[in-house]
């Protein structure tokens, strides 16, 4: 598989914030968000090409027992089970972040699903040229209900960048189930502190007023907007 950076950091984002984990970056990805922070993984795919023998090399300098399978979009990469497959075998916490789109049998313990809100659609950037796209495939109420039914735990965490953006969620979460409120995370966009902290204060008032949980991104507190960390 093609890999953007493997790197042994802090979760900055959702249920296991905080923790100390190995990640591996997928590079490639089926959707192209306006905001995406990865372009390197998406927009503009670089990296290697690794066998998970070669990852899980890397991941013995650190051995750390959660790891975090991410990109870009790492469920459309061809040795992403068997990956997780060998990281299992190893006792290893697995998490998948996906914007759950496409979905296959794959061993995890946590489902991080980021359905792309409207928000995400890039009408007007490199001239719109994948917005039909993005628009068309953002969205996959199937595929995120497998995971939901079929993971040990999930969370739905997604990107808002107005206070707009709750009434496109409110549309959407009716038409799962098997969720509870604590199992939503609204994130503030924004790649610095400020833009977080603008955009974190009032997404924390909806968040006590709809029972959602509020989602920081603790690497861009910690170590900014940067790769690796």
């Amino acid at each position: 598989m093609k890999v953007a950076e493997l790197f042994y950091s802090i979760q900055g984002e959702g249920k296991l914030a905080g923790v100390p984990s190995f990640f591996v970056r997928a590079s490639g990805c089926n959707l192209r968000c306006t905001w995406c922070d990865t372009n390197y993984a998406s927009w503009e795919p670089e990296g290697q090409e690794m066998s998970v023998t070669e990852i899980l090399e890397a991941w013995r300098e650190h051995r750390s027992k959660y790891v975090v399978l991410t990109g870009g979009e790492p469920m459309i990469m061809p040795d992403i089970a068997d990956l997780a497959a060998a990281f299992k075998k190893e006792n290893c916490h697995i998490t998948i972040e996906t914007a759950a789109t496409v979905y296959k049998p794959i061993e995890l313990d946590l489902a991080s699903l980021s359905p792309k809100l409207a928000n995400s659609t890039p009408w007007e950037r490199e001239a719109g040229r994948f917005a039909e796209a993005h628009e068309k495939n953002r969205i996959n109420l199937p595929v995120i209900q497998k995971f939901i039914d079929d993971s040990p735990d999930f969370q739905l965490k997604f990107v808002v960048c107005s206070e707009d953006d709750l009434h496109e969620i409110e549309q959407l979460l009716p038409k799962l189930h098997g969720w509870q409120p604590s199992d939503v995370l609204l994130m503030p966009e924004g790649i610095d502190s400020t833009t977080l902290a603008q955009r974190g204060t009032w997404l924390a008032d909806l968040c006590k007023q709809t029972g959602y949980r509020f989602c920081p991104r603790l690497h861009v507190e910690l170590f900014g907007h940067t790769r690796g960390t």
